[in-house]
C-alpha cells in the first residue's frame, strides 16, 4: 500500500515537473538586467494590473520585459523606454501616472468619492436625530422608573 502511495505521487510529481516553464532569460549584463527590473517595478502589468512588471509571470510581461531589454541594448534612456510604453500601451501602464487633466480624476477622484460619503452619512445622521421624538417624563413617570429600579435591585441582592 505504502509503496503504491510513493509511486502515484512521484508520477503526480513527475507530471508537474514536465509542465513547469524555463525561467526568464536574464540579459548578458547585469547593468542592463538592474535597469529592466528598476523600470519594469514602476510599471503595471497589463494582465495581472496589481502586480508590477517585474513580479508578474504573465506571457505579456515576459514579452514586455524582452522589449525593455531590447530597448535598453538599442541605447535608450529610462525616460525614453517609460515614453515607448506609454505611447504604446496608455498612462495606465504606470503604478503612477503624471497629473494632467486626462488623469485628474484618477487622483482626485478618492477624495471626492470620501468627500461625498462623508456628506451623506453626515446628512443621513441629522435627519434620523431631527426625526426622532423628543419625550419629556412627567414627575409620575420618573417616579414609577425609580420604583421599578429599586425593586429589580432588592431582587439581585435577594438572588445572591
Amino acid at each position: 500500500m505504502i509503496k503504491r502511495l510513493l509511486f502515484i505521487t512521484l508520477c503526480a510529481l513527475s507530471l508537474n515537473i514536465s509542465f513547469a516553464k524555463d525561467a526568464a532569460p536574464l540579459a548578458d549584463d547585469p547593468l542592463t538586467e538592474q535597469r529592466l527590473i528598476s523600470i519594469s517595478e514602476e510599471m503595471r502589468c497589463l494582465v495581472c494590473q496589481n502586480e508590477s512588471l517585474a513580479g508578474s509571470r504573465s506571457d505579456l510581461a515576459n514579452d514586455l520585459r524582452r522589449e525593455i531589454r531590447i530597448l535598453i541594448k538599442e541605447g535608450k534612456s529610462d525616460d525614453q523606454i517609460r515614453t515607448f510604453m506609454v505611447e504604446r500601451y496608455g498612462d495606465f501602464v504606470l503604478y503612477r501616472p503624471p497629473v494632467k487633466p486626462i488623469t485628474w480624476l484618477l487622483w482626485i477622484g478618492p477624495f471626492v468619492i470620501l468627500l461625498i460619503g462623508i456628506a451623506v452619512l453626515l446628512s443621513y445622521l441629522r435627519r434620523r436625530n431631527s426625526s426622532l421624538p423628543s419625550t419629556v417624563l412627567s414627575d409620575a413617570d420618573n417616579q414609577k422608573i425609580d420604583t421599578l429600579l429599586r425593586n429589580i435591585g432588592k431582587e439581585d441582592k435577594g438572588a445572591q
